[in-house]
């Protein structure tokens, strides 16, 4: 038993069917090949001795959307020392900027990025991290300065107890006069009562003596 396509070859839509499918099976590898097989990694220094790079496609420089496999090694200019391997995270808000977690100390290094995936590539540059200042330790002067500006304040306040020291003699004047108007008044009432005795002895005396001139 023969069955037939579903759309015969002899057919226009058969001859449409077959145009599509082949059109299709040429398009999809050239598609997978218009980045190319090799990615473009170009080190562009250091953020804060971060190592920066940026990765993109070689054929036609588009940024590689997937995830990127790649190592990062550095070695001092006389190989003394060596940093790494370490991998690259991509930097947020940007497409194609790649960068380390680590830092690398101060001093001039040898970078060199080895991608594996999503294809080769190959990338390397010297770049020197320098070195960062420590924060300026100005404000301890300002800080001290109060301290320094203190020492006047005893004079003032010596000044204070002089003052306080000088101002007795004003109640001990008063103390004086009152006593001095006090022994006054004294006086006073003692001569006039001496006076009033004196009067009242004459007064008897005189009584006296007009009684006997009567006898």
């Amino acid at each position: 038993m023969r069955t037939r396509p579903a759309f015969p070859v002899r057919s226009g839509l058969g001859f449409l069917f077959l145009f599509l499918v082949q059109a299709l099976a040429v398009a999809l590898p050239i598609e997978a090949q218009a980045h190319g097989d090799t990615v473009k990694v170009v080190v562009t220094g250091q953020r804060e001795g971060h190592v920066t790079t940026e990765i993109t496609w070689e054929n036609d420089g588009d940024a590689i959307d997937e995830a990127v496999a790649a190592t990062v090694n550095s070695a001092s200019p006389d190989g003394s020392r060596t940093m790494g391997p370490w991998r690259l995270v991509r930097d947020a808000g940007t497409q194609s900027g790649w960068s380390t977690a680590e830092v690398l100390p101060p001093g001039t290094w040898k970078v060199s990025v080895d991608v594996g995936f999503p294809s080769l590539g190959h990338g390397e540059k010297e770049i020197a991290v320098p070195v960062v200042d420590p924060a300026p330790s100005g404000a301890t002067p300002s800080a001290a300065a109060p301290s320094a500006s203190t020492p006047p304040a005893p004079s003032g306040a010596s000044a204070g107890p002089v003052s306080s020291a000088s101002a007795p003699p004003a109640p001990a004047t008063a103390a004086a006069d009152e006593s001095a108007g006090g022994d006054r008044t004294v006086w006073w009432t003692t001569a006039g009562v001496a006076v009033i005795a004196l009067a009242g002895a004459a007064a008897g005396v005189l009584l006296r003596r007009a009684r006997a001139r009567r006898r």
